[in-house]
C-alpha cells in the first residue's frame, strides 16, 4: 500500500475498489476464464486519483494482453508532461472523470481554457480520451470536438441517459446528436445493460437506436470490471445476451474491433 498510497478523486474512496480489488494477476485469469484476449485497463481515479502507477505496472508486467487509459489533472500547469509521462509508461489512452459514484454532480471544468494544451497534445499522438460525463454535459463535449476534431472522444456508460420513458429516448437526444462528429464512440458497460432493463427501455430498442444513429464500429464494449458487481464472464454474458438481436458483424465491432481501432495495440 506504501508503494501505492490512496488518494481517491473526490476525497472518498469508492466503495466497489474497498470491497472488490484485485491485482493485475487476478485480471488476467478473469479474462483467461472469460475468453478475453486483451484489454484496455482505466485507472480507478476513485482509489489512486492521477497517480497511474500501478496501471503501468500492471501493463509492464502484462504487455502482450493490457494496455493503459491513464487519468491526468489536466488543470494543473504541468498536465502535458504528466500525460507525456505516462504514455511513455504504456498508456495509450486517457480518461477523464467529471463524474461518478463519489463525485455524483457534473463537473463544469471540462472545457475549461487550462485543458487546452492537454487536448492539443492527445491530439499530436492521436491518444484517444475517454470522458464519464451526464447528458448535461453534451454542451460542452460538442466544444471540444469543435476545437479538437482529431482527438476520439469515447462517452463512457452512454452517459447515463435515463431510458425509464423508453422509446424514442428523448432523454438521450443530446447524446444522440453528437454522432454527427466522426470522432465520437459509445462505450456499452454493465451500467447500460441495467439500464435497458429499466421502466419501458429494451435492449433492441435503445441500443438498435445507438447503432442506427452510430454505427456498431462507434460502439466498444467495456466491462467495467470489477466495478461492477459480478465475474468477468457473467458480465460479458449479460453484454452478449443484450446484444444477441445483432448480427455477428455488429457484435465483432462492440466486442472488439472498435476498442482496437481506438486502443491499436489491442489489434
Amino acid at each position: 500500500m506504501d508503494k501505492y498510497p490512496l488518494n481517491p478523486l473526490g476525497g472518498k474512496r469508492s466503495a466497489w475498489s474497498s470491497a472488490r480489488s484485485l491485482t493485475g494477476a487476478q485480471l488476467i485469469a478473469a479474462m483467461d476464464e472469460a475468453g478475453i484476449d486483451k484489454a484496455a485497463v482505466v485507472q480507478s481515479s476513485t482509489t489512486y486519483g492521477h497517480d497511474n502507477s500501478y496501471v503501468v505496472d500492471t501493463v509492464a508486467q502484462f504487455p502482450d494482453r493490457l494496455t493503459g487509459v491513464c487519468s491526468v489533472d489536466l488543470l494543473a500547469d504541468d498536465a502535458v508532461e504528466k500525460l507525456q509521462f505516462w504514455h511513455e509508461r504504456g498508456c495509450t489512452g486517457l480518461r477523464l472523470f467529471t463524474t461518478g459514484s463519489t463525485m455524483p454532480t457534473q463537473s463544469t471544468w471540462l472545457n475549461d481554457p487550462k485543458t487546452f494544451p492537454a487536448w492539443e497534445y492527445a491530439s499530436e499522438i492521436g491518444m484517444p480520451i475517454c470522458i464519464q460525463a451526464l447528458v448535461v454535459g453534451v454542451p460542452m463535449v460538442r466544444f471540444l470536438l469543435e476545437r479538437f476534431p482529431k482527438v476520439p472522444i469515447l462517452l463512457d456508460h452512454f452517459m447515463q441517459v435515463d431510458l425509464t420513458e423508453g422509446a424514442p429516448y428523448a432523454a438521450g437526444d443530446p447524446m444522440f446528436s453528437l454522432a454527427e462528429y466522426p470522432q465520437v464512440y459509445l462505450k456499452l458497460t454493465p451500467i447500460s445493460v441495467a439500464a435497458v432493463k429499466t421502466g419501458k427501455a429494451t435492449a433492441e430498442s435503445f441500443f438498435g437506436k445507438a447503432i442506427e444513429k452510430f454505427g456498431a464500429n462507434r460502439i466498444a464494449w467495456g466491462s467495467n470490471y470489477p466495478a461492477s458487481e459480478g465475474s468477468l464472464p457473467t458480465l460479458l454474458g449479460d453484454a452478449e445476451k443484450a446484444l444477441s438481436f445483432l448480427g455477428d458483424e455488429d457484435r465483432s465491432w462492440i466486442f472488439g474491433k472498435t476498442a482496437a481501432e481506438l486502443y491499436p495495440s489491442l489489434a
